[in-house]
C-alpha cells in the first residue's frame, strides 16, 4: 500500500442478547429497537464522511447497522464472513452467569484470555485474531488512500485495536468497545494504527433500556 486507508470501524448496534450478556459468536441475531435507533444515529454522524465502500460482518446485526450508514451515504454494503464475531462453540446462548456455572474451568481459562483456548466447537484467539485481522487487512488493501467503514463484532474490534496498538491477546482489556460508537484506524503498509476509539457522542439521549418495538 503505497497511501494510506482511513478506516471507521465500527461495531453493531445493540441486540436483545447483548442486553441479556448472553454470548452470540456465530448465533445471527438481528438488531433490538434500541440497536435500530443506535445504527441511525450513527448514519447521520457520519453523514459528511467520504466514504467510498462499506464493509460488514455477514451476520444481521452487522450488516442491518451497515445498512443504515450506506442508505445515508448510497452505498451498498459489501458482506465478508471473515469479519464474523469470534466462533464461541457451546457457549452460545449462555449468559455470562450461566457460563460461570455450567462451566467453571472453561470460564476461567476464557476469562484469563488464554490465546490457545477454544470452546468446544469454538476459535481459540490465536485463530480468531488471524481470522478477522487478515480480513480486515484484505478489505483496506483494495482501498488506498481512501475512506472506508468497517462495521463487525466486539471480539472483531478489540483484535484491531490490540493489532493497532501492538498489544498482546492475552493481555487485560482497558478500552471500550460500544455498540455503534465510531473508531478510527489508519491502515498502511506496515499495518494498523490507532487514531480515535469509542466516539460515543452521537448516541446522547438515547435511552438506557431498550426502546419498545
Amino acid at each position: 500500500m503505497d497511501e494510506a486507508t482511513r478506516v471507521i470501524l465500527i461495531r453493531h448496534g445493540e441486540t436483545t442478547w447483548n442486553r441479556a450478556t448472553r454470548i452470540q459468536g456465530h448465533t445471527d441475531i438481528p438488531l433490538s429497537a434500541l440497536g435500530q435507533a443506535q445504527a441511525e444515529r450513527l448514519a447521520q454522524a457520519l453523514a459528511d464522511e467520504s466514504l467510498t465502500a462499506i464493509y460488514a460482518s455477514d451476520l444481521s446485526r452487522a450488516r442491518q447497522t451497515a445498512e443504515a450508514v450506506a442508505r445515508v451515504q448510497r452505498l451498498p454494503v459489501r458482506t465478508d464472513a471473515g469479519l464474523r464475531e469470534r466462533a464461541f462453540g457451546r457457549f452460545e446462548g449462555l449468559s455470562w452467569d450461566e457460563i460461570a456455572q455450567a462451566h467453571p474451568e472453561d470460564a476461567l481459562r476464557w476469562r484469563r484470555r488464554e490465546p490457545d483456548f477454544a470452546v468446544g466447537g469454538g476459535e481459540s484467539l490465536i485463530s480468531f485474531s488471524a481470522r478477522c485481522v487478515a480480513a480486515a487487512q484484505r478489505v483496506v488493501a483494495g482501498h488506498p488512500g481512501e475512506c472506508i467503514a468497517v462495521v463487525a463484532h466486539g471480539g472483531v474490534l478489540d483484535c484491531l485495536y490490540r493489532a493497532a496498538t501492538r498489544t498482546a491477546l492475552d493481555a487485560p482489556r482497558s478500552w471500550q468497545l460500544g455498540n455503534a460508537t465510531i473508531n478510527r484506524l489508519l491502515a498502511t503498509a506496515e499495518g494498523f494504527t490507532l487514531v480515535g476509539w469509542n466516539d460515543d457522542q452521537h448516541l446522547a439521549g438515547l435511552p438506557d433500556d431498550d426502546i419498545a418495538s
